[in-house]
């Protein structure tokens, strides 16, 4: 096909998918049109936005979701890698059912929290002590308020597609952020941000890494690159913030375990609170016990739901009983399988694109190039969306940027759904995606 006539396919195509979701979800847009009366275009979190509407649940269970219509859906998105564990795990429910029935927000310490610290750090040899937040976003913004306390330096260095919340987004200007002095470097490039570390030696706080970039399409960072940047970090007497608020859940130690890091903080969120609101901070003593409210003079950190007792209770269940090293390795290699038989589909349809990640996260992209940096990413929103929305109506729930979050609930068997969804939506649409 020439380039005008593949466009005008892909509107069709498009426009063909978006009437047919619209005709076999009238509840959905009805609680998306209500919603719209007390919620900015019906919506409280953006990344849950997308066109013609979204699918509204009613309940979940396992691996799947039910939506307002009645349809069953098999969760490939895992709450965006919050959701691990699945939906109704018994040893989380239990938790969390234990946790209610003795009653909540009690304004003191409870027996929870002492034992989920000791079984995350446990986890994270870099991590002597740590402090618990309620989001990922809050878990960086601490960590770098952090840095820049101890220091007394300003500038953070970050990286392009970087993500470290809704407050800290590098995925193109956000006016949102908050005024934190950022120099922005290029992801895994090695001898370019050697020299911007350097140039800005005495100004930089902190330099914050996802070691794979999550919402930029699951692009790994080489072990040379996330080397570099602890390194250079020392040198020039900044703090090196490894965010693994996803990624920590790709290995029993994280990523810094794969690449043998030692971080001087790490951040951490999404699934350790087990579904619940939760993140962390934490790292070296040295920086960390500066938070102990004993000491004279102290950093302050309050925060009302810090400790609370569900998530307390589950994210300390999730870890003893759930989540346990050898889960976590076979789970990754798992996900290393389905993506490796994505991309087969891909190979063996003729078409241009390809799965990267690592383990349980998977991103879809419409290319056969090499991506090494969230400027390598070809954008195909159209395609995105036709995509997403085919596998939808074929059952397969993931996020409309092509991410996907195993859980330890989905089976061999919906892996293989999921793999012969995805070839018959690319053989439908073949000529397109070629």
């Amino acid at each position: 096909m020439s380039t005008g006539t593949t466009t005008t396919a892909l509107q069709s195509a498009l426009a063909d998918a978006e009437e047919r979701f619209g005709a076999a979800n009238p509840r959905s847009h009805a609680a998306y049109i209500d919603a719209g009366r007390a919620l900015p275009g019906g919506n409280t979190r953006t990344s849950l936005y997308y066109s013609p509407f979204p699918l509204a649940f009613a309940s979940a269970s396992a691996q799947h979701l039910t939506d307002l219509d009645g349809h069953v859906l098999t969760d490939f998105l895992g709450e965006y890698s919050a959701g691990l564990y699945g939906h109704s795990h018994p040893a989380i429910m239990r938790a969390a059912r234990g946790a209610l029935d003795a009653g909540i927000a009690y304004g003191g310490p409870n027996e929870h929290e002492g034992e989920f610290a000791t079984l995350l750090a446990a986890r994270f040899p870099s991590v002597d002590l740590l402090r618990f937040v309620n989001s990922g976003t809050e878990a960086n913004l601490m960590a770098i308020a952090t840095a820049r306390a101890v220091t007394g330096r300003s500038h953070v260095l970050v990286f392009s597609g970087g993500y470290h919340g809704g407050v800290l987004s590098f995925r193109g200007a956000s006016p949102v952020n908050v005024p934190f002095p950022a120099v922005v470097g290029t992801f895994n490039d090695v001898e370019g941000t050697r020299a911007l570390i350097h140039r800005h030696r005495g100004e930089l706080a902190a330099v914050i890494v996802e070691p794979m970039l999550g919402g930029a399409g699951a692009i790994p960072g080489s072990t040379a690159f996330l080397h570099l940047l602890q390194e250079a970090s020392r040198e020039v007497g900044a703090v090196f913030i490894l965010d693994e608020v996803m990624t920590s859940r790709l290995a029993p130690g994280g990523l810094q375990e794969v690449h043998g890091l030692q971080p001087d903080l790490t951040t951490f969120g999404k699934y350790l609170g087990a579904g619940f609101s939760f993140g962390a901070f934490g790292g070296s003593r040295e920086l960390m016990e500066r938070y102990d409210p004993a000491r004279p003079g102290g950093l302050s950190h309050p925060g009302t739901f810090n400790n609370n007792t569900l998530t307390m209770a589950a994210g300390a269940a999730g870890l003893r009983e759930v989540w346990t090293p050898e889960v976590a390795v076979a789970h990754n290699i798992a996900g290393d399988r389905l993506r490796e038989r994505t991309n087969a589909v891909f190979a063996e349809a003729g078409v241009a694109m390809q799965a990267t990640g690592i383990g349980s996260i998977i991103a879809l992209h419409f290319q056969s190039t090499p991506i090494t940096a969230v400027e390598d990413v070809v954008p195909a929103e159209a395609q995105r969306a036709l995509l997403h929305l085919e596998m939808i109506l074929h059952g397969c729930y993931f996020a409309r940027r092509g991410y996907l979050a195993l859980s330890v609930a989905l089976q061999p068997a919906d892996h293989d759904a999921f793999l012969a969804a995805l070839r018959a939506v690319v053989e439908r649409h073949r000529a397109i995606l070629s």
